[in-house]
């Protein structure tokens, strides 16, 4: 198992790393005790369905527990546990102007002294920076900048090129996916819930699926919608966005939409994106 430890300044940027190291495949453990990132990788090794890549996510929010990285840290060497250390932090006049624009509170602030807890928690974090293995100041990152400079650093030139889509199908009756980039409606093909061999099964099976797949708006339907997403892929990423998530929906959700939603998930595939498919009402109402 890869392992990353996340660490730095509070208002850096350590969210917005989270987030991308979300989408690159890390597991991201928040806010965790340092204690428990040893309780953590023994009980992967032991469950045998360890993540391949995991983040923990350690800053001063810990309190008293924060005080036991150091000997955490010592400890995981002496394991001969490897782990990565990035450090986020960004210069004392931009955290301060963050914080302003935000309003949120540094959690060492008293009395409203943000200097004087920006510069405390500098002190407390020196330790840990002085062994970091990667450290990136964030002071003239956008997030979209930050969320580029991580991939680069941690994943090769062929894993950053890769774009990822979320393909679900779901039945407008239940409601829109609130999460969905795009949305599209497969409303306009034959529904097969009126045949009555085909009523009970769902759009996993075969013969919904060449019942769906037989009528000519489904071809070019397909082929419309897979290029549009393959060819703004790029554009997506100049962006700093590298997931897309596609709602295809129909009445009920179990027919249409999920011999769509599969078909383009499969098709995604081959044209070189990585794909996860869903089938919300599949799933859901069973």
């Amino acid at each position: 198992m890869e392992l990353l430890m996340v660490t730095g300044l509070s208002g850096a940027g350590k969210s917005q790393v989270v987030n991308c190291l979300e989408d690159i495949g890390y597991y991201c453990v928040d806010n965790i005790p340092p204690r428990l990132m040893m309780d953590f990788i023994s009980l992967a090794a032991k469950s045998g369905g360890q993540p391949e890549k995991a983040a923990f996510v350690v800053d001063v929010r810990g309190g008293l527990f924060f005080d036991e990285l150091r000997g955490c840290l010592q400890e995981m060497e002496q394991s001969d546990i490897p782990i990565r250390i990035l450090f986020i932090e960004a210069s004392d006049s931009v955290l301060l102007r963050r914080y302003k624009e935000t309003r949120r509170s540094h959690p060492l602030e008293k009395n409203g002294d943000v200097i004087r807890a920006i510069r405390e928690e500098r002190e407390k974090l020196s330790f840990v920076r002085e062994h970091a293995d990667i450290i990136i100041d964030s002071s003239s990152y956008k997030a979209a900048d930050l969320y580029e400079e991580v991939k680069r650093l941690l994943l090769s030139e062929e894993e950053r090129s890769s774009f990822s889509v979320t393909v679900q199908s779901f039945g407008y009756k239940y409601g829109v996916p609130q999460e969905a980039d795009w949305v599209v409606d497969v409303r306009f093909l034959p529904n097969p819930f009126y045949v009555a061999s085909l009523k009970k099964l769902t759009g996993k099976n075969k013969k919904v699926r060449d019942y769906v797949l037989r009528f000519e708006g489904s071809a070019s339907f397909l082929e419309q919608i897979s290029s549009a997403i393959v060819s703004l892929a790029p554009e997506y990423e100049k962006q700093g966005k590298y997931h897309l998530h596609l709602a295809v929906g129909c009445t009920g959700g179990r027919h249409r939409s999920v011999v769509i939603a599969s078909e383009l998930a499969d098709i995604l595939w081959e044209k070189g994106l990585r794909v996860n498919q869903t089938h919300r009402e599949l799933e859901n109402r069973k």
